[in-house]
């Protein structure tokens, strides 16, 4: 399959996917938990796609590339940290729980595949 854009990449798709699973879980969150949980963790899973995004402007270049993939992990680590917390706040029933941890470390393992061997994805210069 021709990678067109990143929105073409299985991790895209995948962190996209796990994002709007998460918005649609974070609907029933209380809603004093507005500002705090439910909004840090829709943020954290959506700043995986939009980094994602920008590491693929910026694959010309294989240091930002990583650059940003590491920025991606990092958001997808922090989505996971917020997961726990919505586990033991009593938000996420356990098998949801299970559901979307399973999708977050898909992800996580994915991009750390993108960052341990970034050449694949890189433009080639014609010069």
């Amino acid at each position: 399959m021709q990678i067109n854009s990143a929105t073409d990449l299985t991790v895209y798709q995948k962190a996209y996917a796990l994002a709007m699973h998460i918005f649609l879980a974070s609907k029933r969150f209380p809603s004093e938990e507005r500002y705090s949980l439910t909004g840090q963790i829709r943020r954290a899973s959506r700043s995986v796609c939009v980094n994602l995004r920008e590491a693929w402007a910026k694959r010309r270049y294989e240091a930002h590339f990583v650059s940003k993939l590491s920025d991606c992990d990092g958001e997808n680590s922090e989505t996971d940290s917020w997961l726990d917390f919505a586990k033991d706040c009593g938000y996420l029933t356990e098998k949801d729980y299970r559901d979307l941890k399973a999708e977050n470390r898909e992800v996580g393992k994915m991009l750390g595949s993108m960052v341990n061997s970034p050449s694949k994805f890189l433009l080639i210069s014609d010069l």
